[in-house]
């Protein structure tokens, strides 16, 4: 079992930044993270994944450029900066470890329970 437990989100002005971060527990093992989100009446959609053991990244066309996901290895914690953000950019943001760096989420094991990011304009 992997525990994971955002943290981070809040209410900003459009053009603001924000860095959520994810702690995860448990068990040691996982090939990749992803921050996904979701907002009201849409599909969860990945933004970024990153390969735990080699930080290989990998962006969403709406992150490339604006956002950046990085990881601790030795705190075990994922983050995800968030910069120049948009209205539309508001959603629940989960982080998810997973055996396979991919941008669906049926790939991914272990969740968490979410941070609210809005972004008013």
């Amino acid at each position: 079992q992997v525990q994971l437990v955002e943290s981070g989100g809040g209410l900003v002005q459009a053009g603001a930044f924000l860095r959520l971060s994810c702690a995860a527990s448990g068990r040691s093992f996982t090939y990749a993270m992803g921050w996904f989100r979701q907002a009201p009446g849409k599909e969860r959609e990945c933004v970024a994944v990153i390969t735990w053991s080699y930080g290989t990244t990998y962006y969403a066309d709406s992150a490339k450029g604006r956002f950046t996901i990085s990881r601790d290895t030795a705190k075990a914690t994922v983050f995800l900066q968030m910069n120049s953000l948009k209205p539309e950019d508001t959603a629940v943001y989960y982080c998810a470890a997973g055996s396979k760096a991919s941008f669906t989420p049926k790939e991914y094991d272990y969740w968490g329970q979410g941070t609210q990011v809005t972004v008013s304009s």
